[in-house]
């Protein structure tokens, strides 16, 4: 059996500015909740990865706007993992903390669809870890030419290329 991690992308305080909270908020914390409730029931591993943005960015290191989201408070097991790039994996500690775990099998959701969170699928297929990419539990926000909505499905569509894709209520930890 695959040793499995729960990844939580960039679920911070400043992806839910008021009068720009990314696209069905709410659902997407309330999935991510019970995925971290099943996660740390099962002793699944949970790694938060937190961006860290310059100067005035909604995510500006060390500000409210980039602490993790109250709703989804890591504990003293949860691994935190700093970015400053939409990949994470690239000059983080990613690697080596899933290595040190034994981790072959990542569960990805988070925050933003089409920047973060497909990059780091991406970039996860192509270290050859398997990866699970759960369709409701990932966001973004509508761009000048199509809907959040489209963006969420265009990526769940495109992202089958990379990672088996599946809605949370499908989620198992323990197999």
């Amino acid at each position: 059996m695959m040793k499995k991690a729960l990844l939580v992308i960039d679920v911070q305080n400043g992806m839910f500015q008021e009068g720009n909270v990314v696209y069905d908020g709410d659902r997407l914390l309330k999935n991510l909740k019970e995925l971290i409730v099943q996660a740390r029931s099962s002793e699944t591993p949970i790694f938060y990865i937190q961006h860290n943005g310059a100067a005035g960015h909604p995510l500006e290191y060390g500000t409210k706007g980039w602490e993790i989201h109250p709703d989804i408070t890591p504990n003293n097991q949860d691994v935190i993992i700093q970015k400053a790039t939409p990949d994470s994996f690239f000059n983080t500690s990613l690697e080596n903390e899933l290595k040190k775990q034994r981790i072959e099998h990542l569960i990805i959701t988070g925050i933003q669809s089409e920047a973060c969170v497909d990059t780091t699928c991406r970039r996860a297929f192509s270290m050859e870890y398997k990866i699970t990419l759960v369709s409701d539990t990932h966001s973004t926000w509508d761009s000048e030419d199509i809907s959040a909505q489209q963006i969420i499905n265009h990526h769940n569509g495109v992202l089958r290329w990379f990672a088996a894709v599946s809605p949370s209520k499908d989620i198992t930890f323990n197999s």
